[in-house]
């Protein structure tokens, strides 16, 4: 395990070590608008097999992605227009959209769906725009505990992690599963980071 400071060397170095360290079957501790996350590329499943055992979370819980574009997106999951409407309004930022996956989506990230977002943090951003695929964006903790805002609590059987310092103590994202009608909202605000009321408007409005 390697730590880095971003203060310390830099906001490209930080990206390029974690785009190299992915690109080599590698899993990273990376800073999102939320809290810590962990990343594996989503194509390879030994990476991803590593971020369910270092979290210890039962691999019938699917993960959630971090894409860097809509193009990206359209590459691993079936955009509607009720999505459109919620990425124009909410993202970049903390909201997950579930929708039907892609076969590029392998099994073991999720069998049927994906939930995907893309990030407004710049690091994570610009981690998964130079990268090129999608990352997990699983919060980088042991499965069940609290959400890590600084990386004295993350998980340590890792790669890389990237020390931004503490991150500010933000809710999680919310959720948003676009494959059944009406769709389903989880973690809203205070939990999570959006109202089910600003969702079903975005939704509603268009």
């Amino acid at each position: 395990m390697k730590v880095v400071k971003v203060s310390e060397v830099g906001f490209e170095e930080a990206v390029e070590k974690a785009v190299k360290t992915l690109i080599g079957g590698g899993i990273v501790v990376y800073p999102t608008e939320t809290c810590y996350g962990l990343a594996a590329a989503i194509d390879d499943v030994e990476a991803v097999r590593r971020v369910y055992l270092v979290k210890r979370r039962p691999f019938s819980r699917p993960l959630t992605i971090l894409v860097a574009s809509i193009d990206m997106w359209y590459e691993y999951a079936y955009l509607t227009d009720e999505a459109m409407k919620l990425i124009k309004r909410f993202l970049p930022g903390p909201l997950t959209i579930v929708l039907w996956k892609k076969a590029t989506v392998p099994d073991i990230v999720n069998p049927v769906r994906i939930g995907a977002r893309i990030s407004s943090h710049t690091l994570a951003q610009a981690m998964v725009k130079r990268l090129g695929k999608p990352v997990t964006a699983t919060s980088a903790n042991i499965h069940g505990d609290k959400e890590p805002y600084s990386i004295t609590d993350v998980v340590r059987d890792v790669d890389l992690i990237l020390d931004f310092g503490e991150l500010p103590r933000k809710p999680p994202s919310t959720i948003v599963d676009l494959t059944v009608k009406p769709p389903v909202i989880q973690r809203t605000y205070p939990h999570g980071s959006f109202t089910e009321e600003e969702i079903l408007r975005a939704i509603s409005e268009g």
